[in-house]
């Protein structure tokens, strides 16, 4: 479940930022992309609609990179 998680994660943050999905990895922060709450919620809401799970805004933003933003949406999907 963690590798499909981190997979479509990959692939939407490279949509939103608009960088190659080669440059991206778990330890990606998100600061270094510089990115905005409205970008953050797109993510969120793609991986909601995927995973049929909510995904609270507030702690999601709270994640300092791609690889803790997938560790905090898995342990969502497995509540």
């Amino acid at each position: 479940m963690r590798s499909e998680i981190l997979e479509l994660m990959l692939e939407k943050c490279a949509e939103v930022f608009g960088v190659p999905d080669s440059e991206l990895n778990e330890s990606t922060r998100f600061a270094d992309l510089n990115a905005k709450s409205s970008q953050l919620v797109q993510i969120t809401t793609c991986l909601e609609d995927e995973f049929d799970v909510e995904i609270p805004f507030m702690n999601f933003k709270r994640q300092q990179n791609i690889g803790e933003a997938v560790n905090y949406v898995l342990e969502l999907v497995e509540e």
